[in-house]
């Protein structure tokens, strides 16, 4: 007999995190394997960032930090949403957690009953809908494709909305797919919404800094919105602090104190080293970002140009983050050197084995025809990257 729970048995593996480990062991192995797997800038941390972690360190900070953040903390991300996003958050709707996939866990488990819907635009982050899983939720798919940038429209988003929705979520810029939703588009959304007062909105915004449109929106800025939306953000893509976990919530008071709550239960508060190296990356004017932002610009441009000239892949031009989506449906019930590609998992697997180029599947994020390309790496990756998937896909 199985004795795990089926909570667990029932819970899917981050394949984004599946295929990372897969690529590591390949390479351990001895073979040339490039990875595009992980969403994971290649940076290394701002030098006055680190200053700021060795001072509280020197300055004792050892001890079990607030469950909730430390003060200094939440009111240094109150002046950020402000100065960035023109959001008016007290200290009391801050929670600081280990890394925004807490903050996300921590919403669903104070948010969702079982049988509770949640809205996720497909293509949605891996861990959105294993999380609403976990919680008890049932996520409900709304499908866009590369032809509409890989955005919902007002009419999907109305016909997806029952009397049991109780949520809906969406990164902006998107990950996998880079899609930047504009204030226009926003604006429509929220007629929808308006609609539906008993829905909740998660808007996660951790990538908003790497954003090559020229403008950024949040979506509880839209009015009537701050009262139900949870923004969800941290400093782990725009500052390269992936490992460093800090993320961090603007929500309703009831929603951050049953945060709090739950995480006084779990984990208490996040690392304090961490937190106070963090008071100086919000802290800081989004201008010291741009060195890395117009470094993932430039590999964008050159990745979606390199992409179009393979012949079957069709590919969008993303707005932010660091990732390329396309749609690679056309090679579906073909042959590539005597394999026989039926899906986007089979092709993903395929540019593994033949050209050592590890991706994922767009199964992992809800849309079947494409595959995830991080471009999180140097040019000279990008291109070899780039030139063996070509040489692979050669019909």
């Amino acid at each position: 007999m199985n004795p795990l729970s089926d909570r667990i048995n029932n819970l899917a593996t981050s394949q984004t995190l599946a295929m990372a480990a897969l690529a590591r062991e390949l390479k351990a192995q001895g073979k040339d394997i490039i990875s595009l797997s992980l969403g994971e800038p290649d940076f290394n941390t701002p030098d006055f960032i680190k200053e700021a972690a060795k001072k509280a360190i020197d300055e004792n900070y050892s001890t079990y930090s607030p469950v909730e953040g430390y003060a200094e903390l939440k009111e240094a991300i109150c002046r950020k949403f402000k100065r960035d996003n023109d959001l008016d958050y007290k200290p009391s709707q801050i929670v600081v957690s280990t890394g925004a996939k807490q903050s996300l866990y921590n919403i669903a488990q104070v948010m969702l009953n079982v049988g509770d819907e949640v809205i996720l635009p497909a293509p949605y982050w891996v861990s959105y809908f294993e999380i609403v899983k976990l919680s008890g939720g049932v996520p409900v798919e709304v499908p866009t494709s590369v032809d509409t940038d890989f955005k919902i429209t007002p009419e999907q988003l109305e016909a997806a909305i029952t009397p049991k929705t109780k949520m809906m979520w969406f990164s902006s810029p998107c990950n996998p797919s880079g899609s930047v939703y504009n204030r226009e588009e926003l604006t429509a959304l929220v007629k929808v919404l308006e609609k539906y007062p008993h829905v909740y909105v998660v808007a996660d915004e951790i990538y908003e800094h790497i954003n090559f449109s020229g403008t950024f929106c949040s979506i509880a800025s839209i009015p009537g919105m701050l009262e139900r939306t949870i923004t969800v953000n941290g400093v782990a893509k725009a500052f390269a602090m992936t490992g460093w976990r800090i993320g961090y919530i603007g929500a309703p008071e009831f929603i951050a104190k049953a945060c709090t709550k739950i995480q006084g239960q779990v984990t208490s508060g996040a690392n304090s080293i961490a937190q106070r190296a963090t008071i100086t990356a919000v802290d800081a004017d989004p201008s010291v970002l741009k060195h890395m932002v117009d470094a993932f610009h430039s590999r964008r441009d050159l990745v979606v140009g390199l992409l179009k000239e393979i012949p079957g892949v069709k590919i969008n031009v993303p707005e932010g983050a660091f990732y390329v989506f396309p749609d690679i449906s056309s090679f579906f019930g073909k042959k590539l050197r005597g394999t026989e590609i039926k899906n986007a998992m089979d092709l993903s697997m395929y540019l593994l084995a033949e050209a050592n180029v590890a991706t994922v599947t767009g199964d992992a994020f809800g849309n079947p025809d494409c595959i995830r390309f991080s471009y999180a790496t140097s040019d000279e990756i990008l291109k070899e990257a780039l030139k063996r998937i070509k040489d692979a896909l050669a019909l």
